[in-house]
């Protein structure tokens, strides 16, 4: 079943992310931090984002999850104050890297992977990952229809993601699922969105001035 995210699956979460992290197949030992993919792609939504979160759950284990902010200006103006130092006192920065560790520990120390290509018509952004034992199943598509109708229903426009260009199998499933590709610079990455079917953005503008606002 799909449920909301609860407190308690942060860890169980984080694994799925760890089991998925290296293009869909299973990145243990391809950091020296296991825990640093979750740090950067997971917890945050987790933290900042929890009603955003969507947990699939399969005989009381969570086995796959999606997990969104519907403004992603918002969200990393949120990032870098309340959770850049917590994970900057836990992957201190390298610059220039010399290790696959440290240059991942760099995309968590900015906050420019979080805001992708065409943000007025695709504000939000998501990332979704099922162990393999949930995927075939349409559990994926189901959880994608339940973030979008989320985020439709408060008059988020669009949605994007990011892609590995090795993960084949995912950038084919989002396209089945009608997601498109922006334009997109090497930096970027591969870059896919979908409108929501959003009538107005209202509430999302709402939000922005209103956490701008609490801010300064």
């Amino acid at each position: 079943m799909i449920r909301p995210y609860a407190p308690g699956d942060g860890a169980s979460l984080s694994r799925v992310c760890l089991l998925t992290g290296d293009s869909g197949g299973d990145a243990t030992g391809k950091y020296a931090d296991d825990g640093l993919l979750a740090d950067i792609f997971l917890l945050p939504y987790l933290e900042l984002e929890p009603e955003h979160a969507h947990v699939l759950d399969i005989g009381g284990r969570a086995v796959g999850y999606i997990v969104a902010t519907p403004d992603s200006v918002v969200f990393a103006e949120r990032y870098r104050r309340e959770w850049l130092p917590r994970f900057a006192a836990a992957h201190p920065l390298v610059d220039p890297p010399t290790t696959p560790t440290e240059s991942l520990a760099l995309v968590g120390h900015s906050t420019s992977h979080l805001i992708g290509p065409d943000h007025e018509l695709f504000p939000a952004h998501l990332h979704i990952d099922l162990l393999p034992v949930a995927q075939g199943q349409g559990w994926g598509r189901r959880l994608m229809a339940t973030l979008l109708r989320q985020l439709a229903d408060a008059g988020v426009p669009g949605v994007q993601l990011g892609v590995g260009e090795r993960n084949t199998g995912a950038q084919a499933f989002y396209r089945r699922l009608g997601f498109a590709p922006l334009p997109s610079t090497p930096d970027d990455g591969l870059r896919l969105g979908i409108r929501t079917g959003a009538a107005s953005p209202a509430r999302r503008i709402r939000r922005r001035a209103s956490i701008a606002s609490v801010g300064g």
